[in-house]
């Protein structure tokens, strides 16, 4: 089986700009959006970070860790974002070794509980997140899920 290479930003800061592309094709979300949270980790004014997978020299999954994804409730802080992975790389446990080493940094850094939204049901239940409410998106019609892991 192939192995992928885990790894945070801060280990690669090469791929800075090619990680914020990356994310910015997955979501619409400018890049400049994505480098003013990855440059502000990359200078240590947050230990909210990013984190990829790669595939040789090509990132196949990716997510973020920032204050607040879009939603109403400020108070549930801080929020995993930006969660991808490449079509021909899911259902290999990409998402869910992503998942557990953001968790795992931030409780190491003494960061806990955090939380995420998405419209998926069950998936996140596997790694060992708990949906916790429902949130208005910013400019969203419907409400979407608000999931914790402590």
């Amino acid at each position: 089986m192939k192995e992928f290479q885990y790894i945070t930003l801060r280990e690669k800061p090469e791929l800075m700009n090619m990680a914020a592309e990356w994310f910015h094709s997955k979501w619409g979300v400018p890049t400049e959006a994505y480098l003013e949270c990855m440059e502000a980790y990359m200078k240590q004014e947050t230990e909210l970070g990013w984190f990829l997978c790669l595939d040789g020299e090509r990132i196949v999954g990716g997510l973020g860790v920032i204050e607040n994804d879009f939603h109403d409730r400020s108070d549930l802080t801080p929020n995993v974002c930006a969660v991808y992975t490449e079509e021909s790389h899911r259902c290999r446990g990409i998402a869910g070794a992503l998942l557990d080493m953001a968790v795992e940094d931030l409780r190491s850094k003494g960061i806990s509980p955090v939380y995420l939204v998405t419209d998926h049901t069950g998936f996140y239940e596997r790694y060992g997140w708990e949906f916790l409410c429902m949130v208005q998106g910013d400019g969203e019609p419907d409400m979407t899920r608000m999931y914790m892991h402590r």
